[in-house]
């Protein structure tokens, strides 16, 4: 008896060379619960990216630029909504698809800049993306669900101020004919957002998924939109001054073609391209704002060639790295 309880006491000895490895049992609990493979990888990763770019899940100071952004992009619809109920039956004074386009540009330019590195460049920097990759995702899992993550945080900040704008129109409205009529002239104000969601979140991935290193994604990304945004509305005034209009409605290639240099005014010509359609007057309004002249179509061609790029790039961005 005795015998037996000292040969159990002492530990077990290591195996004599040549009689192969052993798995030892070191009581860690065992997975059991129902495995959802890729797609739950992947929804697991958009829903993570999409609250990191909010700063959910992080502390009180993550949240603070995107929370100043959102309600400043609220703004505008509120004090409609406010000064609609102060004079009843009086004209909107923010439009669906022209809302604010210079506080528009200045607060996405900042949201980008800043949480677009917060989605990429920690994985960069950690060294984490080859964790990512062993598990059952293809190398374009990764960069597509953070794409679309960031394409839903920047709808989020574009689209919900139409959203209130639109409910506080629809409460001063009193009959059927006037809600209808906000209703599809909303339609299209989504679909605008939808547009500077789409470019904005694939060039500010792009750009951020080119260093680790926070600071320098964010100078990657907030430098050229900045600057670009400038030097296009300087080259405008410069073809307006300095060439003048080419026709008497038509003005001179230079003023019309140089919003194609920011994606801000790219966006604004796409805009007044296919406000076109609707009128004259609406028409020479538009182009008080961004000069396009007849090159509208262009402005619709770069900006699909431009958002089709920056996906394009960002996907062979991640098929290069990330293998150690």
């Amino acid at each position: 008896m005795s015998a037996d309880l000292t040969s159990a006491s002492q530990p077990a000895m290591p195996p004599a060379a040549g009689d192969g490895g052993v798995i030892h049992d070191i009581g860690y609990r065992r997975y059991d619960a129902e495995r959802h493979g890729r797609p739950g990888i992947v929804a697991a990763l958009t829903w993570h990216s999409f609250r990191a770019a909010f700063g959910l899940g992080r502390g009180a100071k993550a949240k603070v630029f995107p929370a100043l952004l959102f309600v400043l992009m609220c703004l505008p619809a509120v004090v409609n909504a406010v000064g609609l109920a102060i004079r009843p039956g009086s004209q909107p004074v923010v439009s669906y698809d022209a809302y604010i386009p210079s506080l528009r540009a200045v607060a996405m330019l900042i949201f980008v800049a800043i949480e677009a590195p917060n989605l990429v460049s920690a994985d960069l920097r950690n060294h984490t993306l080859p964790l990512y990759f062993a598990r059952p995702i293809r190398r374009l899992d990764y960069p597509l669900a953070k794409l679309i993550a960031f394409v839903l945080a920047c709808l989020v900040m574009v689209e919900v101020p139409l959203l209130l704008l639109y409910l506080g129109n629809v409460t001063q409205q009193h009959s059927p004919s006037q809600v209808l009529e906000q209703t599809l002239q909303l339609g299209p104000g989504l679909l605008y957002g939808g547009a500077w969601a789409l470019l904005l979140a694939s060039l500010g991935l792009l750009l951020a998924s080119a260093t680790g290193k926070r600071v320098f994604a964010i100078c990657a990304i907030g430098i050229p939109l900045f600057f670009t945004f400038i030097l296009a509305h300087v080259l405008s005034q410069v073809g307006e001054q300095a060439f003048g209009p080419v026709g008497p409605s038509e003005p001179s290639a230079l003023a019309s073609l140089a919003g194609l240099i920011s994606p801000f005014t790219l966006l604004g010509g796409v805009l007044h391209w296919l406000q076109a359609p609707r009128g004259e007057h609406v028409q020479a309004q538009m182009i008080q704002a961004t000069t396009i002249g007849h090159y509208g179509w262009v402005y619709g061609v770069v900006f699909v060639v431009l958002t089709a790029a920056a996906i394009g790039g960002l996907i062979a961005r991640y098929r290069k790295v990330g293998i150690a």
